[in-house]
């Protein structure tokens, strides 16, 4: 009965909650092509452990000294003199690198969990009729914004971007712009407080102020469709939306023009001409797209292609693909990383995948990565599973909480569906099966399908061995196009190494598979001490056995081994090998590589010529 009542709120809470309800107010869609100002630098900023920032005991306390977002220049007010005081002052904090977290700033941050307040003063140009916005590409956890002392808004979640109007808020000349950043995790927030990697807090993504007119482009995306159609749409927002005539010019093609409706939106259906040359990992060929509407223009670079599944096959143009990956964290480079994802430490990780390891595909775990290495891959050619951190468990049966991850899942979509790269939306991790935990991902996989039906849906499953056999039993599989499983035979319990090429395993037979994880820890340079774990050698060896395994699976259509780089986990302190790090990289956290890289390598050279 209480398992039947907790289903009819779920569905209550969570059953309205349509597609166009979850599209975010403002998206400034291709906005690296508007007229902007970065952010980026020096920032103050202001430790705020018990959060008095943010509250208003009795209702003066906080309000008179503690508020760090008010627009004072609090040594003014102090040479002033009088009975007044104030216990912060964010103009003569200490300062910090932006975008970055902060547990690589300071060492007196490295495990800081709470609040902190941020601080940029920038001069902006007069608007002049038109509209000015704040776009943060990313903050963790949460983000209390305010300009010139007035709170512009909000938002939750620690790897997707956010826009705000600031048209009201912006003065021409000196502004002060104040962000709390609250990297606190719990058991309704995504992912929770439990993980298998640091849990960054900061501005960990570049900010920009972008100007746009007063009726502007906010949304414009195209993609090609199996029927031989490249389809789309382009929605403006302003006084003058409705009934614009729109304009799509792909490279040097013919343009196509639409018209908007009286919301907006203009639906673009365009037969792709035989000229067009579809975008692939060989062949990744961009094509410089312009979108114009109301006087406005938009700019972006797209590719295009088709991907599919036909029974046990992955179809990228129409034709077989066997994706040759690997797993990567973003935040990971170097030994004191800070999650700044610049393009040249993006270029340098996707460098190690395309050309090192010879692979065609990077699983981009366990959430959004940057739009920078999302580029790269459109770009260098890799094509691209993404994720947000719907990971080992959450609150399953709150329905605020399945709003939060559909919101987020959003808000990834609504980013990425220019990206070509993009071909595998997935709605979770290693997540063990029951009721709710099955009605939640349904719902992704739903709100997934309702958004961007032209790509695939998967998930990393866990999978059971009964009998000698391995097989999936979990329901969620109906709901997905591609199978995906972690496994760890041979390095968690206890298989011998040499018993792995001949495990059972029992799948079926009329979907494709990937090894969305496999793995084992090797320090680097930790060699010639018999076959034991943690050595570089029991990595290698791990990798060929695993391999082999591989190989006997007839529907096994692509892996993403654990992991690129050795990255940050607190839940990892052998003090030998460990101390902090997850050590299943094939690279050191400082990019040495360990023996079993060239063994995928070589795995993955041999796949290519014989595609």
């Amino acid at each position: 009965m209480r398992r039947l009542l907790l289903a009819l709120l779920f569905a209550i809470g969570c059953g309205g909650v349509a597609a166009q309800d979850l599209r975010p107010a403002l998206l400034l869609t291709a906005s690296q092509s508007r007229d902007s100002q970065d952010l980026s630098g020096q920032w103050t900023y202001s430790k705020d452990l018990y959060r008095t920032g943010l509250t208003d005991i009795n209702g003066w306390v906080a309000k008179s000294r503690m508020q760090r977002y008010r627009d004072i220049n609090v040594a003014a007010e102090e040479s002033r003199g009088g009975a007044g005081f104030y216990e912060f002052d964010m103009d003569r904090g200490p300062q910090m690198s932006i975008p970055g977290a902060w547990n690589a700033a300071d060492a007196e941050l490295r495990y800081y969990d709470g609040l902190i307040w941020f601080q940029r003063k920038f001069n902006a140009k007069p608007v002049n009729g038109g509209r000015a916005f704040l776009r943060f590409e990313a903050v963790n956890y949460r983000a209390y914004v305010y300009l010139n002392g007035k709170e512009v808004g909000r938002h939750e979640g620690g790897f997707t971007p956010f826009v705000l109007d600031v048209t009201d808020a912006l003065r021409a000349g000196d502004n002060r712009l104040t962000v709390g950043v609250d990297s606190t995790h719990d058991a309704q927030s995504i992912p929770t407080f439990i993980t298998d990697w640091d849990l960054y807090g900061g501005i960990t993504r570049p900010v920009r102020l972008v100007y746009a007119p007063a009726t502007f482009i906010d949304d414009a995306t195209l993609t090609l469709r199996t029927d031989g159609h490249i389809a789309g749409e382009v929605r403006l927002q302003g006084p003058k939306a409705a009934r614009q005539q729109v304009t799509v010019a792909i490279g040097s093609l013919a343009p196509a023009t639409a018209t908007t409706d009286e919301a907006g939106r203009a639906a673009i259906d365009i037969k792709a001409p035989a000229a067009l040359e579809r975008w692939s990992p060989e062949s990744p060929k961009l094509y410089d797209v312009r979108f114009s509407a109301a006087g406005d223009t938009v700019r972006d670079r797209i590719g295009f292609r088709t991907i599919a599944v036909k029974g046990g096959e992955i179809l990228l143009n129409g034709k077989p693909v066997f994706l040759r990956g690997i797993s990567l964290h973003e935040e990971e480079f170097g030994p004191n990383p800070a999650r700044n994802m610049t393009e040249q430490a993006a270029r340098a990780l996707l460098h190690e995948v395309k050309h090192g390891l010879h692979g065609n595909y990077v699983r981009l775990s366990h959430y959004p990565h940057s739009e920078t290495t999302l580029r790269l891959a459109d770009e260098m050619g890799l094509l691209v599973w993404s994720e947000i951190p719907v990971y080992w468990s959450v609150d399953w049966e709150n329905p605020a909480v399945l709003r939060k991850a559909l919101a987020m899942q959003a808000e990834t979509i609504y980013r990425d569906r220019n990206r070509a790269s993009v071909v595998l939306w997935s709605v979770g991790n290693e997540t063990p099966v029951s009721e709710a935990r099955t009605r939640f991902h349904s719902a992704m996989a739903d709100n997934v399908r309702s958004l961007d039906p032209t790509r695939l849906i998967s998930a990393a499953l866990l999978v059971e061995r009964k009998d000698g056999v391995t097989a999936i039993h979990d329901p969620l599989a109906n709901k997905l196009d591609v199978l995906a499983v972690n496994t760890y035979a041979g390095w968690y319990g206890d298989d011998k190494l040499e018993s792995l090429p001949d495990l059972k395993w029992q799948l079926p037979a009329d979907r494709p598979l990937i090894f969305s994880e496999f793995g084992a820890d090797a320090l680097a340079g930790y060699r010639n001490d018999g076959a034991r774990k943690f050595t570089e050698e029991y990595q290698a060896e791990y990798y060929r056995k695993t391999l082999a395994m591989a190989g006997k699976i007839p529907t096994l259509r692509g892996m993403s081994p654990w992991v690129l780089k050795d990255f940050r986990s607190p839940r990892r302190e052998h003090p030998v090998f460990q101390n902090g790090w997850n050590r299943k990289g094939l690279l050191s956290e400082t990019g040495v590589r360990k023996e079993a890289f060239e063994v995928l390598a070589e795995y993955y050279r041999n796949r290519a010529a014989s595609q």
